[in-house]
């Protein structure tokens, strides 16, 4: 028998804590609203999660991560193939895995724990998609910029005197701070430094936004900021730095607008070299605003429980390790089950894998799965599940011939230099790792850039348990090729049981097993490794490619390659929101679950196409979007229509 929690008077409860759910929780507490937060992981902080450069060590670390393990095909030959990442039936603490390992995070703030720290902006076509499926103007480009402005606290570029002359439309009073790497650290690596000018030449000789005019500006600005002539010089200098910050800016709004392609430096997560995200805004919010946002750690919510056609509350168990992705699942037999009753409305923000699984555990989803699993069916909603969809990306790994001169001393470990140097708030420590980007097209039929291809300092060829390990070695240096805008969408999350603590059966489907009958896909990563080829052909005299490898050459033997090994880590789409004409369309364009009342889903899984290039700035507009879309109903209703007792 469950016990039920009375002990507050919840208007909302929030399931999960990160992008979606964490913004969410505090901007109806800070509204006035009383807000219960549940979240099945724990708030420890290590240093792992702390220091941005030990971002990979975060992702494997027991005290932040979950561990999925996925299928990319529904072949099992197929899935073989990938000899650096599959795992065959690994036994690990009594569990059987099998698949490719796909690093989540079960922990306050979700995977704003452990992600790469990237605040890349969509693209405005993803927005202006979902305003044509659904005829809400609101989801347009232009106005969803707001909300990127209202999460934004833009570190690196000069706040203007008026907010009517910003016009790359920044956001200066956000609460999530955004900074840009100290580039000076560049200069301790003369390997570095070479390898990204021939990044920066190729893009100029591949006419990749860098025509000759620009190239030259860029060259003289360079030249005459250190060495300059008389003051008019400097003056002139300073300009031309501050026009190129903003050309190298992927979040400027001229940029976005025109769909720039180029080099761009990499806007991340990190103030005073510490990682930001949902957790700090939490946490500030609780001690703001007292009374109004509680946080229930170790909950795993199991079901959504529903009176009358309408969304009531939540049931969940209450103990640690309870979800057996964890690394070290705990072995209790049975938990303690509670429930909890609201008196307005149920947000789930779980993710793409855990909010499917919650709905179908629920009774919502394709009835004749439900029915297979032994669950009632509440509400046939088929689309739950479906629809899943991710990047794909693939690293070009190079062996170098001595190691890099940057990472000297560098263990990943509270017992070097580079650490206290972190611990003064600078250094090599304080920053993602991530050295140069370049985005662009992979061919010109392409309407955005859906290329984001950048530098890293180690050995990176995908997901495997001990992958993080390989960030310590100092003699690699990896092009990672990222693919956004994909067009397959044939993934799905199942339910593998009725057992809320087992994880559910995930597979991608990729390339050819999916939906994308033209091959564009395949095309595009082939494309992006081909031009991370000629980047390193500039500078081949200091390295070996080793991944792929010289011997895979030609265009079909890099497909194959590109098909046997790549992967994704932005999981999006299973709960999608469509037009009232949609069968699959979970929610309706104000983020609320079809044939139930009370009930949303603010998350990944939301999108109908997989937004952008990377997902997480794309996730915190909508948890702003749909705070507004909540709050609004809210007050409508005040006092309540229910007390949900």
């Amino acid at each position: 028998m469950a016990e039920t929690d009375n002990s507050h008077d919840y208007d909302y409860v929030v399931v999960g804590s990160g992008a979606g759910g964490g913004p969410v929780a505090a901007n109806l507490a800070k509204a006035g609203f009383r807000v219960l937060l549940l979240e099945a992981g724990n708030d420890d902080e290590p240093y792992d999660y702390k220091v941005p450069a030990f971002h990979s060590l975060s992702a494997e670390n027991s005290d932040l991560a979950w561990k999925f393990y996925v299928q990319h095909y529904a072949d099992p030959q197929r899935q073989r193939r990938d000899s650096l990442n599959f795992l065959d039936r690994q036994v690990v603490d009594d569990e059987e895995r099998t698949g490719i390992f796909y690093p989540r995070a079960g922990t306050l703030g979700g995977c704003t724990a452990h992600n790469a720290l990237i605040f890349v902006a969509p693209h405005n076509s993803d927005w202006d998609y979902i305003a044509g499926i659904t005829g809400d103007a609101s989801w347009k480009a232009a106005r969803m910029r707001k909300y990127f402005q209202r999460v934004e606290r833009c570190d690196y570029r000069k706040r203007p005197w008026s907010r009517w002359l910003n016009s790359a439309r920044h956001g200066f009073y956000g609460w999530l701070p955004i900074s840009t790497a100290d580039s000076t650290l560049l200069l301790r690596d003369s390997v570095l430094v070479r390898l990204l000018t021939a990044a920066a030449q190729t893009c100029f000789d591949s006419d990749v936004w860098f025509t000759p005019r620009l190239w030259q500006r860029l060259r003289s600005a360079i030249d005459s900021f250190f060495n300059p002539s008389d003051l008019r010089q400097i003056g002139l200098a300073r300009g031309a730095v501050s026009w190129i910050t903003a050309l190298l800016d992927p979040n400027d709004w001229a940029r976005v607008r025109n769909r720039g392609e180029g080099l761009a430096f990499t806007p991340v997560t990190i103030s005073e070299g510490v990682r930001r995200g949902t957790r700090e805004l939490i946490r500030e919010t609780s001690q703001q605003h007292p009374g109004k946002l509680t946080v229930k750690l170790h909950a795993l919510v199991t079901k959504v429980l529903i009176e009358d056609g309408r969304a009531i509350g939540v049931e969940y168990f209450d103990g640690e390790r309870l979800y057996r992705a964890h690394p070290h699942p705990s072995k209790v037999a049975e938990p303690e089950r509670h429930e909890v009753k609201i008196r307005r409305e149920v947000i789930l923000a779980g993710g793409a894998f855990n909010t499917p699984q919650l709905l179908m555990l629920s009774g919502i989803g394709p009835p004749e799965h439900l029915k297979d699993k032994g669950i009632k069916v509440v509400v046939p909603l088929p689309g739950v599940g479906k629809n899943l969809q991710d990047r794909y990306e693939i690293g070009v790994v190079h062996e170098l011939k001595h190691d890099l001169a940057i990472l000297e001393g560098a263990t990943l470990t509270p017992n070097d230099d580079h650490f206290t140097e972190w611990e003064n708030g600078y250094g090599l420590y304080t920053t993602n790792g991530v050295l140069a980007a370049i985005i662009k097209r992979s061919s010109a039929s392409q309407p955005d850039p859906d290329l984001f291809i950048f530098a890293i300092p180690g050995h990176f060829s995908g997901y495997r348990p001990g992958y993080s390990e390989l960030g310590r070695e100092h003699n690699f240096f990896t092009w990672l090729v990222l693919k956004g805008h994909t067009n397959n969408t044939a993934g799905e999350v199942l339910l593998k049981s009725d057992d809320p603590r087992e994880p559910p059966d995930i597979n991608f489907r990729y390339f050819d097993e999916g939906n994308d009958p033209h091959g564009d896909d395949l095309d595009g990563v082939v494309a992006g490794v081909e031009f991370a080829r000629k980047i390193a052909q500039r500078s081949a005299s200091v390295f070996d490619e080793i991944i792929p490898g010289p011997a895979v050459a030609s265009r079909i033997d890099l497909g194959q390659f590109v098909k046997d090994g790549a992967w994704g880590h932005h999981a999006c789409g299973t709960c999608r929101i469509g037009g009232d004409s949609d069968g699959d369309a979970v929610l309706d364009n104000n983020f609320c679950v079809r044939g139930v009342k009370g009930l949303r889903v603010v998350d990944a899984s939301i999108f109908p196409k997989i937004p952008g290039l990377f997902i997480l700035s794309a996730v915190y507009m909508v948890a702003e979007k749909a705070s507004d879309a909540i709050i609004r109903a809210g007050r409508r209703n005040d006092p309540p229509a229910r007390t949900g007792r």
